[in-house]
């Protein structure tokens, strides 16, 4: 996988936002394959289709490409706000494929795949309306709250312009399946409790650690009262999908 970009494509176009749209679309169509099934290439939409910008000829799955000159921060902008909330909850959304490139070196710095299912609304940050003066006036857009996604839902195929082998990347796409849920309500729970078994930095951990993420998940979740109850229901929910084992007294396993 080359990930050079193509300054030829750049010819003809004044607009940076058209150059860079041009230059990072036309590598993904050339280079970027499937991270669901491994097919070797991925189809661009037309221009200017509402939701998603590729798919993949095999498994028909769709994919929403965020692109952006140097490396992404906590947060990424999106569209509309509430299009974008409609459609986590109805289980609608593309994949994400997020890059990160330089136009002065033309190269594609780093590409990060985010599968849909880790996408709830707590994620989606509302932004301040457009002015009444701008062209769009009170048009109200958003922002990804990426680091807030857990590290399993964050897969990279590219990482300082060096690919990563395919069969890794397609790996930790199968594991990341296992966190899967269309259930929005029980998926928020789930990502909430996968997000504190992952700040616990031992692979082996106990209840016991888990329960100190209490209070910040109270505050989270407010009309529940029996937080650690709803706590030792989701690590049986990881252990069930296979995201942690059980070794007994209390102990637990990290396996993704």
């Amino acid at each position: 996988m080359d990930t050079s970009l193509d300054c030829s494509l750049a010819n003809g176009y004044k607009s940076k936002a058209q150059i860079a749209r041009v230059l990072t679309e036309t590598w993904t169509s050339e280079h970027m394959y499937c991270p669901l099934c491994g097919w070797p290439a991925i189809t661009k939409f037309p221009n200017n289709r509402a939701v998603a910008d590729f798919y993949c000829p095999n498994c028909k799955n769709q994919f929403e490409q965020k692109s952006k000159n140097g490396p992404f921060g906590a947060k990424i902008a999106d569209g509309a706000y509430s299009t974008f909330i409609q459609r986590i909850n109805s289980n609608d959304n593309p994949d994400f494929l997020l890059m990160s490139y330089s136009l002065e070196k033309m190269t594609v710095e780093s590409m990060v795949f985010v599968p849909k299912f880790f996408f709830v609304p707590e994620l989606v940050e509302k932004r301040k309306p457009l002015s009444e003066n701008a062209r769009r006036a009170g048009w109200v857009g958003c922002n990804i709250l990426f680091e807030k996604i857990p590290i399993q839902g964050r897969i990279s195929i590219i990482e300082n312009q060096t690919p990563l082998d395919k069969d890794d990347v397609l790996h930790r796409v199968s594991q990341a399946q296992k966190i899967r849920t269309n259930d929005i309500s029980a998926r928020g729970w789930l990502l909430d409790t996968l997000n504190c078994v992952n700040s616990i930095e031992s692979n082996v951990f106990t209840l016991d650690m888990v329960y100190q993420f209490e209070e910040k998940l109270a505050a989270k979740h407010p009309n529940n009262h029996n937080i650690r109850a709803k706590l030792r229901q989701q690590l049986q929910q990881l252990r069930d999908r296979g995201v942690i084992a059980f070794l007994g007294n209390g102990y637990y396993r990290k396996n993704i």
